[in-house]
């Protein structure tokens, strides 16, 4: 099952050079000069409503113009499939934190040595393509479609599929090494992924892999049941090389598992893995909690999952809550009953919690500015989540040494923040002497922090210049275990699909063919996934053979 060049280039990923890569409708920083120590560019993006973007039908997968527009005070999108009619829906609940989000889009530069050298029909010949503005900011590799569950919001499932998908480790090795050879910004991150990664026959191995190749960050996407069950578990992935655990996480009521997880007694098993994760040694091992919120069946519990996660700051360092996307038919009045955006979330955390804001929430590609500005510090090309704004938010929340909360806008002016950096970065582009420049320039930004407002112990000044100037990444590491991310990935289904957020995705899925094919592309467009599956994967009865372990369909 090994191939790792791709059909479409005709050439590896890692030998693919940009010696004749038509580059004509990219923005004019998004050059192909690895040298260059910019990763942003101005935004090719309208923000104003109303709007036409790309977009699919649900039924055919059609490529469609839709329509985005505001109404009652949400942000709707509406398209006409000439076979199948229209569709509408819930694009954001809220339009007035829609358009302040996007005032904030910027586009990344995207890569160097794109595996398909041209392309005029996204999103159906993903790769990663000239015409992607972003590179990778986290890599997700499936490792097998099996699974110990049979979870009925999942994306990937063998028993769905009827067929088992298991790459060889030598498989994985390359798709890593590829990884590691994106230009100009190597991936940072992968995350192991499937199916349950952790049932792969040679997983710690391929954790060991990763290692060796020298990704920052090592992740797994993981129910928990392993490391529930075998109080080894979690320490034998720290010693492989495990840096972060993505733990499947949401809330409190068995009722919440029963309904999106199939098991009605699953809580304390989630509860047994955060506890050996825990103890871990040297240090815990890091872990972010994904809750996918189902409106009406957990989304009353997200404040809830907020102080838990700060009740266990001592492991758990992040949340990557998930509003749930729509696979397979629904109805309209199903959709908009059900349709749950990022800011229903971020209302609901407010609403729930005591000290937190609407504006302490703020896009993500807000982060690339700060990217920007280190590659300039740094000499070069730094990682830049340059997602689109729609896609997602974040939100710090500090703990002071008096044990009280707050977001990062009660304390600092982020947005004078990242106009200061902006311009900065505009002004010294190219310019002689950039990077001393930008250094001595940095610190200004520090003018926009409160330090009369400032959460006890909280040493802003010394977390800027050992991170922002020295690019100290242990400064960095400290911080994070001194603070709660909240993040949040909507991912796209084909009702609310938007080709410009493709376009900016940071969320990638390397194959074993070579290709780096954005998320939403991949799960729920053209359905990448089920292509890539049935051409690397093999029979049950054919699994068994090679493994002599029996998988067999649900009944």
């Amino acid at each position: 099952m090994r191939e790792i060049s791709t059909d479409n280039a005709g050439v590896t990923p890692v030998e693919c050079l940009d010696d004749d890569v038509d580059i004509s409708s990219i923005g004019e920083l998004h050059t192909f000069d690895h040298k260059k120590l910019y990763v942003i560019q101005d935004t090719q993006l309208k923000r104003s409503l109303p709007r036409t973007t790309g977009s699919l039908c649900p039924e055919c997968s059609r490529l469609l113009v839709a329509e985005m527009y505001e109404e009652n005070g949400k942000v709707m999108i509406k398209k006409t499939c000439p076979e199948h009619g229209e569709y509408k829906d819930i694009y954001y609940s809220d339009s007035e934190l829609f358009l302040k989000y996007e005032k904030y889009a910027v586009d990344g530069i995207g890569v160097d040595n794109p595996q398909i050298r041209k392309t005029e029909n996204c999103p159906f010949d993903c790769g990663l393509c000239p015409s992607h503005y972003s590179h990778s900011s986290i890599v997700n590799l499936d490792l097998t479609n099996r699974c110990n569950m049979t979870c009925p919001i999942c994306f990937a499932n063998a028993n769905a599929a009827g067929f088992v998908y298991e790459p060889e480790l030598e498989q994985v090795v390359d798709m890593l090494k590829l990884l590691r050879n994106m230009k100009p910004v190597p991936a940072h991150a992968v995350q192991f992924a499937g199916g349950e990664p952790t049932v792969y026959p040679q997983f710690f191995e391929a954790i060991r892999a990763a290692k060796a190749l020298g990704f920052p960050q090592v992740q797994v996407a993981t129910n928990g049941l392993r490391i529930a069950k075998d109080p080894t578990f979690a320490q034998r992935m720290l010693d492989a090389g495990m840096h972060t655990i993505y733990l499947q996480f949401d809330g409190f009521k068995e009722s919440t598992y029963a309904t999106a997880r199939n098991r009605s007694t699953f809580l304390q098993e989630k509860l047994q893995a955060i506890e050996h994760l825990r103890n871990t040694k040297p240090t815990p091992l890091a872990t972010v909690l994904v809750p996918v919120i189902v409106r009406g069946v957990n989304d009353d519990e997200v404040g809830k999952i907020v102080n838990f996660s700060l009740q266990n700051l001592d492991v758990i360092r992040s949340i990557n809550f998930q509003p749930v996307s729509f696979s397979g038919r629904i109805n309209t009045e199903e959709r908009m009953a059900g349709r749950y955006t990022t800011s229903d979330l971020i209302h609901g955390l407010v609403e729930q919690t005591d000290f937190l804001t609407k504006d302490d929430f703020y896009p993500v590609p807000m982060g690339a500015a700060f990217a920007e500005m280190a590659s300039l510090i740094n000499g070069q090309p730094k990682l830049a989540f340059s997602a689109h704004p729609g896609c997602g938010v974040g939100c710090y929340i500090f703990k002071g040494d008096d044990g009280k909360y707050c977001g990062v806008s009660q304390f600092m002016d982020v947005e004078g923040m990242f106009e200061e950096i902006m311009t900065i970065t505009h002004e010294l582009r190219g310019k002689r002497f950039e990077k001393a420049r930008a250094k001595k320039r940095a610190l200004a930004i520090l003018k926009y922090v409160d330090r009369t407002r400032l959460p006890k112990g909280l040493n802003v000044w010394k977390l800027m210049k050992d991170v922002l100037i020295k690019g100290n990444k242990e400064g960095l590491r400290q911080f994070h275990w001194k603070v709660l991310f909240l993040g949040t990935m909507h991912f796209m289904d084909r009702y609310n699909y938007d080709i410009e957020r493709v376009k900016r995705c940071v969320v990638h899925y390397v194959t074993p063919d070579g290709r780096l094919i954005p998320f939403c592309a991949y799960n729920t467009g053209p359905v990448y996934r089920q292509q890539v599956e049935a051409k690397f994967g093999m029979t049950f009865d054919e699994y068994t053979a090679k493994t002599s372990e029996k998988i067999a369909p649900l009944e």
